[in-house]
């Protein structure tokens, strides 16, 4: 009786996304990972390394006066 089934779990998750709306979730869950993770900081007393940032190279800009000139 006190078991959830596959059922009430499609029903929480439904009721949820009606709820939040589906845009709203992903933040949700981001805002509680990084909660999570500053607490295993504050815990160990040590600052986790931070994941590297994809950089992209930039794009060399075109300039409108070059195109220009070539016809």
């Amino acid at each position: 009786m006190g078991e959830f089934s596959i059922y009430h779990w499609l029903i929480i998750a439904f009721v949820l996304i009606l709820f939040f709306g589906g845009r709203r979730i992903p933040e949700l869950m981001k805002g509680m990972g990084e909660g999570i993770r500053s607490f295993k900081e504050g815990i160990s007393g040590k600052p986790a390394s931070s994941a590297p940032t994809a950089h992209l190279p930039e794009q060399p800009s075109v300039d409108s006066t070059d195109s220009k000139q070539k016809t």
